[in-house]
């Protein structure tokens, strides 16, 4: 029987890719856990014997330093010197038991421990095996099909497939060898789950990297990636080395090394172009095969326009938007298409509305407004923030009269933030109300979003005490002024 023992543990331990000292472990718990009901209110522990595979139970009785309160199970140190003169605090004492016979709820309990603590060593596995090789590609033997969720062997474990990770009209039977992406590894009570994906991004990626040597070597690194599954990828390479053309190299001879990927993946179309600085170049490079005809590019706002001619928007668009989509994606902006002809009308109703917007606030006529605009200034900001240098570069200006059209654009944007602060706020008085404000002091203070009579009321000296033109004194008596006109004082 003891020979026996050794001998299922040996099983258990090849059956489920644990060692063998796991198994034994589990055993002896096991058999601790019985123990407790044949001799209840014990500290009872149980060994295995490693080489015979005998089985032994001990009473374990400790040396305590306080006062007793377990008699079954603690000493004081005096009735521990009268078993061993060595005796210390904490100092344990062994004393066998007869073995027990295990009936059958023992059994069953025993069996449950050693399946828990099997459990848990298998999880400590699979999370030690897979978790590092998270974002690598792997092999697998499908195993079974479950409501279109595919289920796969590893060999070392068990990853789950979900439908979503599949291709498009992909599927799988039962013996299917299946190549996919390692997507995350889960450590749950009810044990890891390893998630395996074909339809991820990384994908692409991994299968880009096994196919090219110069990706591997670091040569030529794919810097953006964006991917509709089953249908078009983009991927965007950039070379470190001048004379590696990257979009070759990916290509291959033929298009040997692009078609090995395709054929992975089942004819996915796959876009390669080559990655830029430049947002501009790069955008409409991710937009082939449609020629672009003007790009207009918005910082502000992440945003470029896309003008194209007619022929050509239903390309740059894509097939339910996908090309412009994916484009996005890669690039990180935000693409918007137009045709040459909605760009032209949108480009005149932005001129005609600039023309109204310089007539007004800086009382000029027609023809003045439309030199302005020819010169690319359409809007007040624009005036108002670029150098004098660039105005008074205009043909037929002067630097006197740059400075004149900047003072009076700042002062149009200057009274439109007051009177916007003013309608917003509680105190319906505008700053220039203030004794002793004045614009170019306003001016300052809406530039660091002190707009209404209250944000100067809340605002400390060291914030404004920097502007210019605003001494010490004044500051303080303005701060005052906007505490009193906000009812600090009342």
């Amino acid at each position: 029987m003891n020979v026996e023992i050794l001998a299922v543990a040996d099983a258990v331990a090849r059956e489920k890719s644990v060692e063998r000292e796991l198994v034994l472990e589990a055993m002896e718990q096991a058999l601790k856990t019985a123990a407790r009901r044949t001799y209840p209110g014990k500290n009872v522990e149980a060994e295995i014997d490693r080489e015979t595979g005998e089985m032994r139970l001990f009473h374990v009785q400790t040396v305590i330093e306080e006062e007793i309160e377990d008699e079954e199970n603690e000493l004081t140190l005096e009735q521990g010197k009268e078993m061993d003169a060595a005796a210390e605090i904490g100092s344990e004492f062994r004393h066998p038991l007869p073995p027990i016979e295990l009936g059958r709820i023992a059994a069953q309990t025993a069996k449950q421990v050693i399946n828990q603590k099997i459990r848990e060593a298998e999880r400590d596995r699979v999370i030690a095996e897979y978790e590092p090789r998270v974002g690598e590609l792997i092999t697998g033997i499908v195993k079974r099909v479950e409501r279109g969720n595919v289920y796969v062997d590893l060999g070392r474990g068990e990853a789950v497939m979900y439908r979503e990770d599949l291709l498009p009209r992909e599927t799988f039977r039962q013996g299917d060898r299946v190549r996919a992406y390692l997507r995350e590894v889960r450590n749950q009570t009810k044990g890891p789950l390893v998630f395996i994906s074909r339809s991820d991004a990384g994908m692409v990626l991994r299968l880009f990297e096994q196919e090219v040597p110069e990706i591997e070597d670091g040569v030529v690194a794919i810097q953006a990636i964006s991917r509709d599954p089953g249908s078009r990828s983009k991927i965007a390479v950039i070379s470190t080395d001048a004379a590696v053309d990257p979009v070759g190299a990916c290509v291959g001879m033929r298009g040997a090394r692009v078609q090995a990927v395709v054929n992975e993946l089942h004819g996915e179309k796959i876009d390669i172009i080559e990655w830029t600085e430049d947002p501009a170049v790069f955008v409409v490079n991710a937009l082939a095969p449609a020629e672009i005809e003007r790009v207009l590019v918005d910082p502000d706002t992440n945003t470029i326009e896309v003008a194209v001619s007619e022929d050509n928007l239903a390309i740059a668009i894509g097939r339910r938007g996908q090309n412009v989509r994916l484009a996005s994606e890669m690039t990180g902006w935000n693409i918007e298409l137009m045709s040459t002809g909605e760009e032209k009308e949108r480009r005149s109703e932005e001129i005609s509305q600039a023309k109204v917007v310089f007539q007004e606030g800086l009382d000029v006529d027609e023809d003045f407004a439309a030199v302005l605009v020819g010169e690319g200034f359409l809007s007040l900001e624009d005036l108002a923030y670029c150098s004098v240098e660039d105005i008074a570069a205009i043909e037929g200006f002067d630097e006197e009269l740059a400075q004149e059209l900047q003072k009076r654009a700042r002062n149009v944007l200057l009274d439109q933030a007051l009177n916007k602060g003013s309608e917003e706020s509680e105190v319906k008085i505008s700053l220039l109300d203030l004794a002793g404000m004045t614009r170019e002091i306003a001016e300052q203070l809406a530039s660091r979003d002190m707009v209404t009579v209250e944000a100067l009321a809340d605002a400390a000296m060291d914030e404004i005490e920097d502007i210019e033109g605003l001494d010490k004194e004044t500051a303080e008596a303005l701060i005052i002024a906007a505490r009193e006109a906000s009812g600090w004082f009342d």
